[in-house]
C-alpha cells in the first residue's frame, strides 16, 4: 500500500481511521464513465482489511465498475474548518457472491453482511431486495486527515 506523503501531521492514525469507518454512514464512490468521471453516495462497511459497498446492479456505477474497477472513495466529516475530516481510499473494486444478491448463504459475505445490517438496521441478519450485489475494495493507498489535531 502506498504511503501517505503530505499533510503527515493531520494523519489519521490506523486506529482512528479504524474509527472513523466504522462510525461514517455514507461514501461517495468515483468510478469512471464512458464519458467522463461519475460521483455517487453509497452506504459501506469496513471490516478493518477491506472497504464493503452494497450497490444496485442495475446501475451506472456498477456498469462503470466492469469496464474499469479502479475507484476512489471519499468519507468524510465536519462543518466547519477545523472539524474537517475524512479518509479517501483508492483501489480496485472486485464484485464478491452472487449479482444481484438474494441471500444464498456465502461465507466470503457473513462478515460484511452482518456488519452493514448491524449498522444501518440495528439487526444481525441482512435484508435483500434481489436488487443489490457487493463490491470489495482492497485499499492501495489510503490518505487521511483530521483538522481537529492543528
Amino acid at each position: 500500500m502506498k504511503e501517505q506523503r503530505r499533510g503527515r501531521k493531520i494523519a489519521m492514525t490506523p486506529a482512528e481511521v479504524d474509527a472513523f469507518l466504522a462510525e461514517e454512514r455514507t461514501c461517495r464512490v468515483a468510478t469512471t464513465g464512458s464519458d467522463g468521471p461519475h460521483l455517487t453516495p453509497l452506504w459501506f462497511v469496513w471490516d478493518g482489511t477491506a472497504l464493503w459497498l452494497n450497490s444496485v446492479v442495475k446501475s451506472q456505477r456498477w456498469t462503470d465498475v466492469v469496464r474499469d474497477p479502479k475507484v476512489a472513495v471519499l468519507i468524510d466529516a465536519g462543518r466547519e474548518f477545523d472539524e474537517l475530516r475524512g479518509v479517501e481510499v483508492r483501489g480496485v473494486l472486485t464484485p464478491v457472491g452472487e449479482a444481484p444478491r438474494t441471500g444464498a448463504p456465502d461465507p466470503d459475505l457473513a462478515t460484511p453482511e452482518l456488519l452493514f445490517a448491524r449498522k444501518y438496521a440495528g439487526r444481525d441478519e441482512m435484508h435483500y431486495d434481489g436488487r443489490h450485489a457487493w463490491l470489495r475494495l482492497e485499499p492501495t493507498k489510503f490518505t487521511s486527515w483530521d483538522f481537529r489535531k492543528m
